[in-house]
């Protein structure tokens, strides 16, 4: 730079100006440079808030990627494999690392996956699907129609007793080309749509293992699938069992690479343990925890989303065990007699929805009755007493002809897992205050299936069951369903009822489903073959900073992970026109 050169015009009128202005702050009094000095900074932070103001008109914020979530289940996966998952961590693994052609969302819509379309013929009977160009496992293999047929027909493999057989019995599939294939069922079943969800397994990596060694293949546990997120990493313990299975996002998931840079599954032997480690911040998120132990993790770090199950817990009462139950005055005084609402505080802590009703809340037409317990009791005690049973010496409601006397007096079987092991005792009592004499008897879940439910050797079933989102009730209430493998647990028979059922399967229009449904109601409703109590909520506590998540329409707890692609914790601006 030359220094012999006398500045230029401009710049010589701006030291001029610089020179006025500080000789004029150089002539303010103490007070007078406080106030100027004032009247800067408010002008540069208005300038700076209209400038944010500004940039946000034309800025929004989005998703980024990265974070991690870790996430504690109860349990150890015992098979992480569509067709074999039966344990609940085996379930939550292998809905985030394999996909089905079709796909259900955290808003209850059933999307396409790896299918790129589908249609359905106008009877209902042949779903055509073809496959997006682009599917491909985790390996970079293609995914084609053949690896679907595989998948199907292990599923039906007797040598594999696959839970999902039952969904594929019936149907013919047909490979039409590499992308493109067809299933025929034999008669209308608007249910079927969701059979198309199951995660397809890559054939080129099963086909060559023999059947024997299906069910130890280290593929159940160290898996391949199309889904949103790939195993990265198994860690186990000096036994082999996993302490934890590290997954990433899969780029090439057709519906987008997933935010979370890492999800880390953590497994615990029980619920003690796992909310342990949650207040240790060993973990940061866990779901399908009971109600007590999510009243204990409220705090800073968390928070806590909830949503009503389409489960129905219920007592089911088997007429062919116990004449008594027979009497539809007894059977309505019980339910008349029945606190839901000290049962949903006192047993779920609030976290669950009192019903009357075999339907979920979102379609019943049963209304809400607000009655005092008083009121209640002294209602089924009328009922019994119209009826004409009175109370013995002890204070038991008996009825006596004169052939016979029968007593109010039965058991209850249930399940011994806490919340149900505390309803049965809660009923107990509540019926006892109108003169019911009631035993509990409580089982191993295994030895209440196999020898209690199955051969329905009980006078009455505290039970629970699990309407998907086909809202298909007929293995419940159909006449035909009244035996084993059936789940028609109180032998219930009714012509018109199995009508409303038959209907509601066959047709894929939402509202005539859901008039069937509410025909069904009503019978059920009239007839008292059950005492309806309440559904239980779905609990999920999750870091604070975890955004996108959804639980609000899922029907099991796996359904959590439904759209964990779309789940994030990091978040950039970008203007608006990009």
């Amino acid at each position: 730079m030359d220094l012999s050169r006398k500045p230029s015009g401009l710049f010589q009128r701006l030291l001029q100006l610089r020179a006025k202005s500080q000789k004029a702050i150089d002539s303010f009094s103490s007070t007078e440079k406080y106030v100027f000095v004032f009247f800067i900074v408010a002008l540069t932070a208005s300038s700076l808030f209209l400038l944010k103001n500004t940039l946000n008109m034309f800025m929004k914020e989005v998703p980024a990627r990265g974070g991690e979530i870790h996430e504690g289940v109860i349990g150890y996966p015992r098979y992480i494999n569509p067709i074999l998952s039966v344990t609940d961590s085996g379930k939550d693994l292998t809905l985030l690392i394999y996909s089905g052609l079709l796909k259900a969302t955290g808003d209850g819509q059933i999307i396409a996956d790896m299918a790129e379309s589908y249609s359905i013929s106008d009877d209902g009977t042949v779903y055509n699907v073809k496959i997006r160009e682009n599917a491909k496992f985790h390996d970079g293999t293609p995914l084609t129609s053949k690896d679907v047929e595989f998948t199907i027909k292990k599923a039906l493999d007797p040598a594999l007793k696959s839970p999902k057989a039952p969904n594929w019995q019936g149907v013919s599939v047909r490979v039409i080309s590499e992308k493109e294939i067809e299933f025929v069922l034999s008669k209308p079943y608007a249910p079927f749509i969701e059979n198309l969800t199951l995660g397809i397994l890559p054939e080129h990596l099963w086909k060559d293992i023999d059947p024997e060694a299906y069910l130890w293949s280290e593929r159940n546990f160290d898996p391949i699938g199309s889904g949103p997120f790939k195993t990265k990493e198994i860690k186990r313990d000096k036994s082999g069992l996993p302490i934890h299975y590290k997954l990433v996002p899969f780029a090439d998931y057709p519906l987008g690479k997933p935010f979370i840079k890492e999800i880390y599954m953590h497994f615990y032997t029980n619920e003690e343990k796992l909310l342990e480690a949650i207040k240790k911040g060993e973990v940061d998120s866990a779901g399908a925890l009971s109600p007590k132990s999510a009243i204990e993790i409220k705090d800073s770090d968390h928070k806590i989303l909830r949503s009503p199950l389409p489960r129905i817990f219920a007592l089911f009462l088997n007429q062919n065990e116990i004449p008594i139950f027979a009497d539809k005055n007894v059977r309505l005084a019980l339910s008349t007699a029945v606190n839901r609402t000290e049962i949903v505080d006192e047993i779920l802590k609030g976290f669950g929805t009192e019903t009357k009703s075999p339907l979920p809340a979102s379609i019943s037409l049963l209304p809400k009755e607000q009655t005092d317990n008083a009121t209640q009791i002294q209602e089924a005690i009328n009922i019994l007493e119209k009826a004409g049973f009175t109370k013995d010496a002890n204070g038991i409601m008996e009825k006596k002809t004169a052939k016979e006397t029968s007593r109010l007096s039965f058991t209850i079987s249930t399940s011994n897992y806490p919340e149900l092991k505390d309803t049965a005792l809660l009923l107990k009592k509540q019926w006892e205050a109108i003169g019911a004499e009631v035993k509990v008897e409580l089982y191993e879940l295994s030895d209440l299936n196999q020898n209690i439910l199955r051969p329905r050797k009980y006078n009455s079933l505290l039970f629970g069951e699990v309407i998907g989102r086909d809202l298909d009730l007929y293995a419940f209430w159909h006449s035909s369903e009244r035996n084993d493998p059936g789940l028609n647990l109180s032998q219930y028979t009714n012509s018109k009822a199995d009508k409303f059922l038959v209907d509601a399967r066959s047709t894929s229009d939402t509202n005539k489903k859901v008039e069937a449904l509410q025909g069904l109601e009503k019978e059920i409703t009239n007839d008292v073959p059950a005492i309806f109590l309440y559904s239980p909520d779905f609990i999920y506590i999750i870091p604070k900073n975890l955004r996108g998540v959804s639980v609000d329409t899922i029907t099991s707890g796996s359904e959590r992970f439904l759209d964990a692609h779309k789940w994030y914790t990091d978040t950039e601006y970008v203007w608006k026109f990009f």
